[in-house]
């Protein structure tokens, strides 16, 4: 038996990329699967873990599996607006947590969320793309010790073929997804923006086109921090030219450009020159890395829920700005 033992919930594509990462490492065993239906987790073993010996358990039933297999913790891939319960059940049964991004769909779930990972003592990580990243990791220093002056502007897009990519399935039915692209693909973009700027949200002014589904595709978002930073995304979801994303920190002495949805490049001036080798010396990491480290007490982790209220409140009030045409402020606690 390795060290941890871990069970998957939602066997969606996505989910698979975790579970091969997980099952490579030495420390790990994926011990269970849990999704709608036995034929939905069979496949997802059959096309992630056939190598695995012994085979995972399937499940179709959280509750029960959480009480028969009691895993030290869960990889939670389910539909968005299923996050909160499925997080409060796994915590409330004494597990370690993995959330695919965003944590919950609401500022209210981000709160009693935040609570019951505080209560429990256990390890709660969110999977953004980019919060693991080197070269972010870099990023956040440089602003944190002023290396290139004040950070005063941030700008940023991602594009996707979304709209198309995604007809028909649980992510433009909001009753599952809680919203759109800028909920899905663009919360990366919005993450590593709030990661790295590392200040509350003031003030929102957005707006959103829907092209006629239920759920937003296009998204142009205004966004102020308490710091003063301001920033400016586009969320594009209608794009035949996918996979395209592009942000760039703006401060007053210097400038750094990087690539939003990885950090798979980095581009970096001070002052008027560019700086051609960026001192990066932080290893290269991921979510399912951070995660089994965090459990370990080898590492700790990269994301906590303070990034997911953050979020939450961000996107909270991209929406209610886009549904009154007026700016929005987040609702925060305390």
């Amino acid at each position: 038996m390795a060290e941890v033992t871990i069970a998957m919930l939602g066997c969606g594509g996505m989910s698979g990329s975790h579970a091969r990462q997980l099952s490579a490492m030495d420390e790990v065993d994926v011990v269970a699967c849990v999704d709608v239906n036995e034929e939905i987790v069979n496949g997802y073993i059959e096309r992630n873990l056939a190598e695995v010996e012994p085979q995972p358990s399937v499940h179709t039933d959280l509750d029960a599996m959480l009480a028969e297999v009691k895993p030290d913790g869960v990889v939670i891939a389910s539909p968005h607006t299923l996050h909160f319960e499925h997080g409060m059940k796994c915590l409330e049964a004494g597990c370690h947590v993995l959330m695919e991004k965003p944590m919950v769909t609401s500022a209210d779930h981000a709160y009693e969320m935040a609570a019951k990972v505080e209560e429990s003592g256990k390890v709660f990580i969110i999977g953004y793309n980019t919060s693991c990243s080197p070269e972010f990791g870099y990023l956040r220093e440089q602003i944190r010790n002023n290396t290139f002056g004040n950070l005063e502007l941030v700008i940023g897009y991602i594009t996707q073929g979304w709209m198309k990519a995604t007809e028909g399935m649980w992510r433009q039915k909001p009753e599952l997804s809680g919203g759109g692209q800028a909920y899905d693909s663009g919360a990366h973009l919005l993450n590593s923006l709030c990661w790295s700027v590392e200040s509350n949200v003031a003030e929102v002014f957005a707006f959103v086109d829907n092209h006629g589904t239920a759920v937003d595709i296009n998204s142009s978002i205004n966004i102020k921090f308490e710091s003063g930073v301001m920033a400016s995304i586009v969320v594009s979801g209608n794009c035949p030219s996918g996979g395209g994303t592009h942000m760039a920190f703006i401060f007053d002495d210097g400038r750094v450009e990087i690539d939003g949805w990885g950090g798979g490049w980095i581009r970096v001036w001070k002052g008027g020159s560019q700086i051609k080798y960026p001192p990066i010396t932080e290893p290269a990491n991921n979510p399912d890395k951070n995660f089994i480290d965090s459990i370990l007490g080898r590492g700790t982790p990269r994301t906590t829920p303070t990034n997911g209220i953050i979020q939450s409140e961000l996107m909270d009030a991209i929406y209610e700005s886009a549904e009154t045409g007026q700016p929005a402020k987040p609702k925060r606690r305390g």
